[in-house]
C-alpha cells in the first residue's frame, strides 16, 4: 500500500532550496508544474496587518469555505471543545509575531481566533514529506524536498511562496499555505536551509494541545522563528534541535560550507539523535522521510530506499539542482 492509498488524494509539492518551487498534482507528478504566487510580507508592517496585502489576491468566501473544510475534516471535535472555550485567551498562549499575524488573518477573513489556531494545527498534524540534503564533489550543499498534503484541490490554490522583507531587504523566505504562519520549508539567503517532516510520535493531538497550552512552539513556527534569529548553520541546528516545540518532528538543515548538512530528529523537549553529512567517510547525502533513520520503513511506504537508490546511482560527482529534483521525483519519493 502506497501512501495515496493510505491517506487519499495529496498535494505533492517538490521544492528545490534555493532554486525552484514546484507544485505536482497527479495529472503532473513527473513534470514540473505552476509555480507558487510569490508575495512579500514586510516585517516592518505590524503584525495584525503584514498578511493584508497578500490576501488580496484571493477571493475571502473561498479561503473561508476552504479554512471550514480542512478544519472539519482534520481536527478531532474534541479539540474544538476544548479550543473554542478559551478563544478569547489563546493569543496570551502564543509568542510574537505569530499571535499578531493569526489575528490579524481572522479578522480580515471573519473567522474566530479559535478556528484560525485550529487551521494551523491542522497543517502541523499532516506533513509527510521526504528530505534530502546532499554535498557535491566540490563542497557545495543542495537541499530538496517534497511534501504530501491532503487537500489538494485546496492547497493547490492557496499555496504561496513568501519573501519576509526588513528593512528593504530579503530576511528569510519559504513556502506555505495562505492562513498558516508556519513554514516547513525555508531558507536564510547566503546562511541556511530548513525543512520539517513530521516524526509520528503517538497521541499527536493530545501531546501537541498539552504541550500549546505550556506555551510550546508549534514545529513550524520554531523553523520560521529560527529562519529569522540565526545567523549561521550552526546556530540553526543548535535553536532547531533545543527549544521544546509541540510534537516530534525531523529537521533538516543545509549550510553554504561543505559537511553543513545534518537531519536532527527531535523529542518535544529536546533532540533524540544528530545525523550529520560525513563525506569523507562516503557519506555525502542524508535521506529523511518520516520514520528514524536507525530503523526500517515500514513496506508499504518505503521511500528511503528508492531514494538512496536514485542518489546512489546519480554520484556525488553528478549531484546538482536538476538531478536532485529528478530523484524526489522517482517513484515512491514522489507520491502519487
Amino acid at each position: 500500500m502506497r501512501r495515496a492509498a493510505a491517506w487519499g488524494s495529496r498535494l505533492r509539492g517538490l521544492l528545490l532550496l534555493l532554486v525552484v518551487v514546484v507544485l505536482c498534482g497527479t495529472a503532473a507528478a513527473g513534470g514540473r508544474g505552476t509555480a507558487p504566487l510569490l508575495c512579500n510580507v514586510s516585517l516592518d508592517s505590524p503584525a495584525e496587518e503584514r498578511w493584508l496585502p497578500v490576501l488580496r489576491h484571493f477571493e475571502p468566501a473561498f479561503l473561508r469555505a476552504a479554512v471550514a473544510r480542512v478544519i472539519d475534516e482534520t481536527v478531532p471535535k474534541w479539540v474544538h471543545e476544548v479550543i473554542q472555550p478559551i478563544a478569547a485567551e489563546l493569543e496570551s498562549f502564543m509568542p510574537q509575531p505569530f499571535a499578531g499575524e493569526i489575528l490579524g488573518l481572522c479578522k480580515a477573513l471573519g473567522i474566530s481566533l479559535g478556528d484560525g489556531v485550529l487551521l494551523n494545527f491542522a497543517y502541523e498534524s499532516t506533513a509527510f514529506c521526504t528530505s534530502i540534503v546532499a554535498q557535491d564533489e566540490k563542497g557545495n550543499i543542495y537541499h530538496g524536498r517534497n511534501l504530501d498534503y491532503d487537500f489538494v484541490d485546496i492547497l493547490s490554490k492557496i499555496t504561496i511562496d513568501v519573501q519576509f522583507i526588513k528593512s528593504g531587504q530579503i530576511a528569510y523566505q519559504g513556502t506555505t499555505f495562505l492562513g498558516y504562519v508556519g513554514l516547513w520549508t525555508g531558507q536564510s539567503p547566503h546562511k541556511f536551509t530548513v525543512s520539517g517532516d513530521e516524526r509520528a510520535g503517538g497521541s499527536w493531538w493530545e501531546n501537541a494541545i498539552a504541550a500549546f497550552l505550556n506555551r510550546n512552539y508549534p514545529v513550524s513556527w520554531l523553523v520560521r522563528d529560527t529562519l529569522s534569529r540565526a545567523e549561521d548553520f550552526q546556530s540553526a541546528v543548535l535553536r532547531l534541535a533545543g527549544i521544546p516545540i509541540i510534537a516530534e518532528v525531523y529537521y533538516i538543515v543545509g549550510g553554504v560550507s561543505p559537511k553543513e548538512g545534518m537531519v536532527i530528529t527531535r523529542n518535544r523537549r529536546g533532540p533524540a539523535d544528530l545525523w550529520p553529512l560525513d563525506p569523507l567517510s562516503g557519506a555525502w547525502f542524508r535521506v529523511e522521510t518520516n520514520y528514524d533513520h536507525w530503523t526500517t520503513p515500514p513496506p508499504f511506504d518505503d521511500r528511503r530506499t528508492p531514494a538512496m537508490k536514485a542518489l546512489n546511482a546519480t554520484g556525488q560527482q553528478n549531484i546538482n539542482f536538476d538531478t536532485l529534483f529528478q530523484v524526489l521525483s522517482v517513484k515512491p519519493v514522489l507520491n502519487e
